[in-house]
């Protein structure tokens, strides 16, 4: 509309001629929105409340009386408040265009005097120092301006008597000194890499080298390892053809040793055994024949011998019934004769060796001693009593 003005997010609308006033400033102050605004009776001015910047360029003379160059450069701008407003557009606001070289001075007085209090070496070492004494010192009378200073910085300091070289000389010369040794040093390690990498190359290189011939010598072993595969392989075949055939005919020999194992050597042996089996079964049994047929003719001889003796006796005493008794022992002999001819003809068993057949011919001869003791207890009591203490009955006796 015509009559309603609005100011913009970073000004502030000053309205004159208006009765109604917030505060005692003979003006109304309209920021964040709009207003009407009577024409011939008001009158509306615009403010700026953005940011300003102002550079200060200021020849300084130090505690020291060293003359130094300084720059800095303040940042500020109009406080937000209706008091700085209100100062602010009764100082500024038909000057708002040369708001920064008004500033500026103000700050260029302040740093002047900030800097004839501090040495050179202080100055460098504590820019921030002097930069807050400057904001602090200058504090007052900005807010009599309006003004709020955001930052302030010292930007350059510049010496044209050269004290500040001066003072960075030592410094500069050691860091030179420094830096010439770090190159030497760099120079150094370089030319120490230089050769460890030609030692390196070399060495690769020769193993590079050793490592072809190698490869070569492998290739040719491989080229005649090629060649005499053919041969090799046929040898190494006919080896095995024979190795098959010893094996063949080892197994052939043991076959043949096991069949003449079984069909000559154990008959054989089978054979061997029987026959010495049956001779020491002769030989045991010709033996016992022997011994049987000694023990009966000595048994019979000596019963022979007894029946003569008894028969002697019983011829001198007339004894009948002994003469009867001598006659069987006569005959006994050729019973016994014909009992051993049995004896060898037949097949026995004989379980208990000698005394076995010494049993049998004791059996023979015991029934002819029967018969003899038969003979004995006749009643002719002086043949007995002569028998008994083995001699020939006397005259008494008879």
């Amino acid at each position: 509309m015509l009559f309603w003005h609005v100011p913009a997010p970073n000004e502030a609308m000053l309205i004159s001629g208006s009765k109604r006033q917030a505060q005692d400033t003979q003006f109304r102050i309209v920021t964040g929105h709009g207003s009407f605004v009577l024409p011939i009776k008001q009158k509306a001015r615009m403010l700026s409340l953005a940011l300003r910047e102002a550079e200060i360029t200021e020849d300084c003379v130090t505690q020291q009386g060293i003359r130094l160059n300084v720059r800095a450069v303040a940042v500020f701008k109009v406080g937000d408040d209706v008091v700085s407003i209100a100062n602010a557009a009764r100082r500024f606001l038909s000057e708002q265009n040369r708001m920064e070289e008004l500033v500026g001075r103000i700050f260029a007085g302040h740093l002047r005097s900030i800097i004839g209090g501090l040495t050179v070496e202080q100055i460098i070492r504590e820019r921030d120092r002097v930069a807050q004494e400057v904001k602090e010192g200058s504090h007052s009378e900005m807010e009599k301006l309006g003004i709020v200073v955001d930052a302030m910085q010292i930007q350059e300091i510049e010496d044209a008597t050269g004290y500040i070289d001066n003072l960075a000389a030592p410094h500069a010369a050691a860091v030179a000194s420094q830096a010439r040794i770090a190159q030497a040093r760099a120079d150094q390690e370089a030319a120490e890499r230089e050769q460890q990498a030609a030692a390196l190359k070399a060495a690769y290189e020769r193993d590079t080298a050793v490592k072809r011939a190698g490869f070569q010598a492998e290739t040719e072993q491989s080229n005649a390892r090629a060649a005499q595969a053919g041969p090799l392989a046929q040898a190494r075949a006919s080896q095995e053809v024979i190795e098959e055939q010893t094996a063949l005919a080892q197994r052939q020999a043991s076959l043949a040793a096991q069949r003449l194992e079984a069909e000559v050597r154990r008959p054989a042996d089978a054979e061997a055994y029987r026959q010495r089996t049956l001779a020491e079964a002769h030989r045991d049994q010709a033996k016992y024949e022997a011994d049987g047929s000694a023990y009966a003719q000595r048994t019979l001889a000596q019963a022979e011998a007894d029946a003569n003796n008894a028969r002697a006796a019983s011829l001198r005493d007339g004894n009948q019934e002994l003469i009867a008794a001598n006659r069987i022992v006569e005959n006994l002999p050729l019973l016994a004769d014909a009992a051993a001819r049995g004896i060898a003809g037949s097949t026995l068993t004989v379980l208990n060796g000698t005394d076995g057949v010494n049993d049998v011919a004791a059996g023979i001869v015991g029934q002819g001693m029967a018969i003899l003791d038969t003979l004995k207890k006749s009643p002719s009591v002086g043949y007995r009593q002569a028998y008994r203490r083995g001699q020939e009955p006397g005259p008494q006796a008879a």
